[in-house]
């Protein structure tokens, strides 16, 4: 990083482009949309910018993060209290304790689906990755990969089939 930067700012730079979509990823779980997350992410961000000072370096950045965007939802449940869908207290902090306690075996998993991507020939990759990856629909995805719209849902379904047993075969190879 750039020697101009305060210091601990390249250390923050790196630690949050590392931990930015699993922070996100956690910020989901807990809120009605993707854009509130979207909102919640900005908001916990500026915060983790603000008491970086407080980080102890070298300890657990994502844990750190997760409990300033722990807070940063919420303050925004109020917010979310015309929501149709809104837990109860008691629900939101078990969501929020799994998802923590689940990060190890997500990752896991996101590794062998990583693994499973690159095993499928390119044309299927391609179609999975504009479906889920840039968050087009199946009608953008078959247009960009040459298929029809049915072509393209029985192709997805074969290749999400093959890539579950992919990653169902890795996870239990790789688990001691």
């Amino acid at each position: 990083m750039s020697s101009n930067l305060p210091d601990g700012s390249a250390e923050l730079v790196q630690l949050m482009m590392k931990h930015q979509r699993k922070l996100l990823s956690y910020i989901m779980t807990l809120v009605p949309s993707r854009s509130d997350a979207e909102d919640i992410l900005q908001e916990a961000s500026l915060t983790i910018c603000e008491k970086f000072a407080d980080y102890t370096s070298g300890t657990n950045f994502y844990s750190w993060a997760c409990q300033i965007a722990y807070w940063k939802v919420r303050a925004a449940r109020k917010k979310y209290a015309t929501s149709k869908v809104i837990f109860n207290e008691e629900v939101f902090e078990v969501i929020s304790q799994t998802r923590v306690e689940m990060e190890e075996e997500l990752d896991h998993r996101h590794r062998a689906l990583s693994k499973c991507l690159q095993k499928l020939n390119e044309r299927d990759r391609r179609m999975v990755l504009i479906r889920y990856e840039s968050g087009h629909n199946v009608k953008a995805a078959a247009q960009a990969c040459g298929r029809t719209i049915q072509g393209a849902y029985k192709a997805l379904t074969r290749i999400r089939k093959n890539l579950h047993d992919c990653v169902s075969l890795e996870v239990s190879v790789e688990t001691p």
